[in-house]
């Protein structure tokens, strides 16, 4: 037996899907020693014990090192050369060094040269600064007065397309649970099928949707004929979580059937 992770529900051996929720199972393999149902990716049978996968080592990494040659030998790193400039060569740079600014202010540099470590203030240059013009353009006049448009908040409305007769029922958003079937004395239904044709088939009290959130979800609460979901069964006790296009057929034969928008 294969549960499903999804719904917990179990399933038969070979099985792809889920037979209540359609989720895809895990894959499955035989214990060679006592036969049970494993995952094909366990590393031991959790009936018997049996070790399945022998875990190996990392293998090591071998880096290729640099080759030679009698005529090419091994590169070497070598540390940065540290090169040493007399300070009469500094002092000449300096005294040869010239100063473009962008602005048309002259700047007469002092280029003593000072010892290493000791500080100097430079001198404060004042470059003169023209301010762009501002120009002010008149605003248009407006002949009618401009009126604020309200927000408009659009809500998400969940809906079922009757297929046979091409009609829309919707989904009451106020309610967490919403009642499907016929008119009775015990659970009045919130979505009344008895008016659409063979509604015959359908019980008075046949299904339930419950809202979690965001998530619509289906379940078969005892109905004589059963639920089906995209034609397939859904077993009493189980829910399906509803997808847009989902098909619900209400009793045997396909003659009720609601598509979940």
């Amino acid at each position: 037996m294969i549960v499903c992770p999804n719904c917990k529900h179990g399933n038969p051996d070979g099985a792809t899907n889920c037979e209540a929720c359609y989720t895809a199972l895990p894959a499955t393999q035989a214990c060679p020693t006592c036969g049970a149902s494993i995952s094909i990716d366990a590393t031991f049978c959790g009936q018997c014990g049996h070790k399945l996968k022998t875990v190996e080592p990392n293998s090591p990494i071998l880096l290729s090192g640099p080759t030679s040659t009698p005529d090419q030998p091994d590169s070497v790193c070598l540390p940065p050369t540290v090169i040493t400039i007399p300070i009469a060569a500094v002092s000449e740079l300096a005294e040869n060094a010239v100063v473009e600014l962008a602005t048309p202010a002259t700047i007469e540099p002092d280029l003593t040269v000072l010892p290493i470590g000791q500080e100097v203030e430079a001198p404060l240059v004042s470059i003169p600064v023209t301010p762009f013009p501002v120009t002010t353009l008149p605003l248009p006049e407006l002949n009618n007065a401009v009126t604020p448009v309200a927000t408009q908040l659009q809500l998400t409305v969940r809906q079922l397309l009757h297929i046979q007769t091409n009609t829309t029922l919707e989904i009451p958003p106020q309610l967490q649970i919403v009642h499907i079937g016929k008119p009775n004395d015990q659970i009045p239904p919130d979505i009344d099928v008895s008016g659409f044709p063979s509604a015959e088939v359908v019980s008075r009290i046949h299904a339930n949707i419950r809202v979690e959130g965001e998530s619509y979800y289906i379940e078969d609460i005892g109905s004589a004929n059963g639920t089906y979901i995209n034609h397939n069964v859904l077993p009493k006790g189980n829910r399906h979580l509803l997808r847009a296009g989902d098909r619900i057929g209400l009793g045997k034969g396909d003659l009720v059937t609601l598509i979940f928008q």
